[in-house]
């Protein structure tokens, strides 16, 4: 019989057995993550590689789906408050509509949220985009296919903001 351990090395290749230790928000529970993303296989490998870190996962397509959840869009209460306690956003930069960096100018702006550390991801290494980016506040700009090596250092971001 296979277990979960040895399933999700096969997944990855041999993940490092630390990146298979339960990642923890200060409070004990697992790290959640808000991933954005408007295209459905990228925005379905951020999630495979985050749950395979053991972060928990909520995903969305747009960046207004994001605003919703996070409580943002005027007169919506957020979707199930304390379920969603999001410990970090990823988002993609490029989405029709609102853009990654305007979903990051809007929770920066927020001051119920500007705590909320945010990366932007994208697959256009644009050196003014990823500065204006890092100068508004993003924690990180990774460029697509993300790795699992830059999932790795998502649990930095989350527990530099700890007291």
């Amino acid at each position: 019989m296979v277990n979960k351990s040895t399933r999700i090395q096969k997944l990855k290749g041999g993940l490092p057995t630390e990146a298979l230790a339960k990642v923890e928000s200060g409070d004990g529970s697992r790290i959640h993550v808000l991933a954005v993303d408007d295209n459905s296989v990228d925005r379905k490998f951020i999630e495979k590689l985050l749950k395979i870190s053991c972060y928990k996962v909520t995903t969305v397509d747009s960046a207004s789906r994001a605003l919703e959840i996070l409580g943002l869009i005027e007169g919506t209460p957020p979707l199930a408050p304390n379920a969603f306690k999001i410990n970090l956003i990823i988002t993609d930069y490029c989405m029709p509509g609102m853009t990654g960096y305007d979903l990051l100018k809007t929770v920066k702006e927020c001051s119920s949220l500007k705590e909320i550390p945010v990366v932007i991801m994208s697959s256009e290494n644009v050196p003014n985009r990823i500065k204006t980016c890092l100068a508004e506040g993003a924690e990180e700009f990774l460029l697509k296919p993300v790795q699992i090596a830059d999932v790795k250092r998502l649990e930095g971001h989350v527990r530099d903001r700890k007291p």
